[in-house]
């Protein structure tokens, strides 16, 4: 279970810091109405730009603990539940914007293994 909890935390962390570091203003088909960037996501969803900023601090703070709890244990659980919070909401947003289903199913699948990360 130790290398199951591990290899989740390196693959939320790295899909976390892609997604808010190396992707934010690329299109994705993931993005939630016709969004082409995280910007022009948090618009569609009716979110200010400083709602944006402080999710991308929290995700990005988020991934480097779950890094930095390969070796500092403690911070893992913390780090998993915030995500576990902010995924929810993410996946509420998409259904308030009546996206279809395979653009909430990354975030449908951040959730999960949050919610495994944590209770691993």
């Amino acid at each position: 279970m130790e290398i199951l909890r591990l290899a989740l935390q390196v693959i939320v962390a790295l899909g976390l810091l892609n997604v808010w570091l190396l992707r934010a203003r690329k299109p994705t088909r993931y993005r939630g109405g016709d969004a082409k960037s995280i910007r022009e996501e948090f618009a569609a969803y009716g979110l200010p730009v400083g709602m944006m900023y402080l999710v991308g601090v929290l995700k990005v703070g988020i991934a480097i603990a779950l890094l930095a709890g390969i070796w500092l244990p403690g911070l893992v659980v913390p780090a998993a539940s915030l995500l576990t919070l902010l995924m929810f909401g993410a996946c509420v947003m998409h259904l308030k914007v009546r996206d279809p289903l395979v653009k909430a199913v990354p975030a449908l699948l951040m959730l999960i293994m949050a919610i495994a990360i944590a209770a691993l």
